[in-house]
């Protein structure tokens, strides 16, 4: 690796900027595909580069977020061309472009962007044609391993989804059973956070206190952070028991409405909702009915610029009742599920990291 050259980003590309609005766009059946930020929109008629290129958000949500994208394709205005010349491949390229994490260079805080020219000096280790296309290769097939896990994941959880419309008809325009909101059942409660400037109240805690950026549907069984005793019963934090069900009442960007099952005895921040366990519902089956209630809840958040959820939606939120005994039935093929989806997850892990560790070794220069 020493031997290979270290060049600058703009002498291997070139850039391209798109004039292309999506609002312009119209909806027709045509042969080449044009992409946003999120991916793939549609077909139009015709394309603005030849050859495949690295294309790179430097609008809005996602700036610096990159992609490597075929010929005779094109990207809409909030997107820019990363156009390779005949010392690198665009896979290459894309993998190189990909590790300098273009979006520190961000600048505007309504609208993010980014600017070729502050990036364009970065440093881009340069091998031959040839070891190019194995080092794209080697990272192809990592890549490869990462989307077919999260794909599995996301096949298994839309299994999920029909399996509980299977045996109860919907999930919110069921007529098979009864709704009945949350407090008929249960008590729901929030926590708090102990003064920070308190050292006593976190220096060398033991009590898990759990934050909404902890909730992604999953079961905690450890926190980020610990709290004491004294922190404890001198704030509005509040222990609750293993098995309480957490939503997020607020919180930036996809945070409001996400869940966690509590697989500890443990304290929350104000921003959780705690869902406290009882006996006429099965907690899993209350878990997933909030997870797949995901966009109905957000829906309910009140407010203007950051609307939030607060503890009476959460008590009123009607929860489809089917008897117990079917409640069981699928949290027992929930059961099965998450097994599965646990496989999948160390699978994914070990891949994540082999990739971190092969990108810094190609792009690091060390």
């Amino acid at each position: 690796m020493s031997k290979w050259n270290i060049v600058t980003l703009d002498e291997v590309c070139s850039k391209g900027n798109s004039s292309i609005a999506q609002k312009d766009i119209k909806n027709n059946n045509r042969l080449y595909e044009i992409y946003g930020a999120g991916g793939y929109i549609k077909n139009i008629d015709f394309y603005q580069q030849s050859k495949p290129y690295v294309a790179v958000v430097k609008d809005g949500a996602g700036v610096g977020r990159t992609m490597l994208l075929p010929e005779k394709t094109s990207v809409i205005g909030t997107m820019q061309y990363l156009i390779p010349n005949e010392s690198v491949i665009a896979e290459y390229l894309y993998y190189a472009v990909t590790y300098m994490n273009l979006a520190k260079y961000f600048t505007g805080t309504t609208i993010p962007h980014i600017y070729f020219k502050d990036y364009q000096k970065e440093k881009i280790i340069l091998p031959p044609i040839e070891t190019q296309h194995k080092i794209a290769t080697t990272l192809n097939k990592v890549t490869h391993t990462i989307d077919l896990c999260n794909q599995i994941t996301e096949k298994l959880d839309l299994l999920v989804k029909s399996r509980f419309v299977e045996m109860f008809g919907g999930i919110h325009d069921s007529n098979l059973y009864p709704y009945q909101s949350i407090d008929t059942f249960t008590s729901v409660t929030s926590g708090g956070t102990p003064d920070r400037k308190n050292n006593d109240y976190w220096e060398n805690g033991s009590i898990p206190w759990i934050k909404t950026t902890e909730l992604h549907n999953n079961v905690i069984h450890e926190a980020e952070e610990s709290i004491t005793e004294k922190g404890l019963n001198e704030s509005s934090a509040k222990l609750v028991p293993k098995g309480t069900i957490l939503i997020a009442m607020y919180g930036q960007g996809k945070t409001r409405g996400m869940t966690a099952l509590l697989g500890v005895e443990a304290s929350t921040n104000q921003a959780c909702a705690c869902i406290l366990p009882c006996d006429k519902l099965n907690q899993i089956y209350l878990w997933k009915y909030l997870i797949l209630s995901y966009d109905k809840l957000r829906t309910l958040a009140k407010g203007g610029n950051q609307p939030n959820l607060n503890g009476n939606i959460i008590k009123k939120f009607p929860i489809l009742v089917p008897p117990i005994t079917l409640q069981n039935q699928f949290s027992d093929f929930i059961e099965q599920t998450e097994k599965s989806k646990l496989a999948v997850k160390k699978v994914l892990e070990k891949a994540e990291t082999l990739k971190k560790s092969l990108m810094q070794e190609y792009f690091s220069g060390q």
